[in-house]
């Protein structure tokens, strides 16, 4: 499978329904078993299912970007930013972050997506990282991102994006 911006048609993104109908299906199957299942279970392990399945998510999504998660650690962040009892294991900063991004993508499932929200979104994944600029806001350097691979001395640039004229 190809990322988005290695697409003949990229940025310009379109997408043929009917190609997807097969894996909707499955995926709306896939979360029927899973609804059937969570109502045959009592409350702590629904709860356990929940987490171990955001910490699942937290981990895989951070690992797309290269970033290594201890997956225990992040699912007892989850249960501790659910209020769930949990063990003292302590996780590190981006653990954290992934987690409670979880947790608040998980309470707060039916708000209507805005910018605040995808600025408070940034700002926890970010958890207090210092080493990027605007954190919980737009970019507004003129700057074109790039998509770049590779040793810090080697760098490839896959894309770069029109430079921003805000």
């Amino acid at each position: 499978m190809r990322w988005n911006w290695q697409q003949p048609d990229w940025p310009n993104f379109t997408y043929d329904a009917q190609r997807l109908k097969s894996r909707e299906d499955r995926f709306l199957r896939g979360a029927g078993v899973l609804i059937g299942v969570l109502s045959h279970l009592d409350t702590g392990d629904r709860q356990d299912l929940s987490i171990e399945l955001l910490a699942q998510e937290a981990v895989d999504s951070s690992a797309i970007e290269g970033e290594i998660l201890d997956r225990a650690s992040v699912q007892s962040s989850v249960a501790k930013h659910l209020g769930i009892k949990t063990d003292n294991r302590r996780a590190n900063a981006a653990e954290a972050g992934a987690a409670e991004l979880m947790a608040n993508l998980f309470r707060g499932y039916r708000e209507p997506l805005s910018d605040a929200l995808l600025f408070n979104w940034h700002s926890l994944l970010m958890n207090g990282r210092r080493d990027i600029a605007n954190i919980g806001q737009y970019r507004s350097h003129a700057d074109p991102m790039q998509i770049v691979s590779g040793a810090l001395h080697a760098p490839k640039v896959h894309f770069e994006a029109p430079a921003n004229h805000a």
